[in-house]
């Protein structure tokens, strides 16, 4: 269930049809409130900054300093979270948000129900980032290690969490997980839920992280 609580939602973009199209989301939206908007990353770090929004939402490509460095200034300095907006689905983009300290990610052609969902998860606590992109992502950029049995793979992680995980860390949906697995969507969510509490991570993302790095790849299917 959606929760009741109004998130506060702040945008830079240096295109003012896109800013319009916001705000007009946000201000026309139950549950949201629109906290202002740059049309530049230092204004929108100073603006965040002195605003204190809930959820900012980023132009990866801006005048002054691109969204990623606003976002960085804004993740070190406030309790903001940040959304990057981008017309370009590139690898490198995602992976530099996210080193800063992004939270989300989200192409511009996204629908209004994307956007309301990804504000809303990210204010959660969540990562917004589509399980295909992290995969991705982890394929390209994670360090090479050794193929060694990490700890908790033997002491704190059942063994169809461990099926889980791996899957996770092949880029499958939930739902994906379920089919694959033979489970109901619910039970991959408790799943999930559980091995975010035992390993001290807070979204899928960072979950395929440390499979990736514990080797956990290389296992056994």
């Amino acid at each position: 269930m959606m929760s009741a609580e109004v998130v506060s939602v702040f945008l830079a973009d240096d295109d003012a049809g896109m800013r319009g199209a916001y705000r007009k989301l946000f201000e026309r939206t139950a549950g949201f409130r629109f906290a202002g908007e740059a049309a530049d990353g230092l204004e929108a770090a100073r603006l965040v900054t002195t605003l204190r929004p809930d959820v900012a939402l980023l132009d990866v490509q801006m005048p002054g300093a691109d969204g990623i460095e606003a976002a960085r200034r804004i993740v070190a300095d406030t309790t903001t979270r940040v959304v990057m907006l981008t017309t370009f689905d590139l690898d490198e983009y995602v992976h530099r948000a996210l080193t800063v300290g992004a939270s989300g990610f989200l192409l511009k052609n996204a629908s209004p129900a994307e956007i309301l969902r990804a504000v809303r998860t990210v204010h959660e606590g969540n990562a917004m980032l589509a399980p295909e992109v992290t995969a991705r992502l982890l394929d390209r950029f994670a360090p090479q290690r050794p193929a060694e049995r990490h700890p908790f793979a033997e002491h704190v992680l059942s063994e169809r969490e461990l099926q889980v995980i791996r899957l996770v860390a092949r880029g499958r949906s939930n739902q994906q997980i379920a089919d694959e697995l033979f489970l109901s969507l619910e039970t991959v969510r408790t799943y999930l839920r559980r091995m975010f509490a035992k390993l001290g991570v807070n979204d899928r993302t960072h979950l395929a992280v440390l499979a990736h790095e514990a080797g956990l790849l290389r296992e056994p299917r």
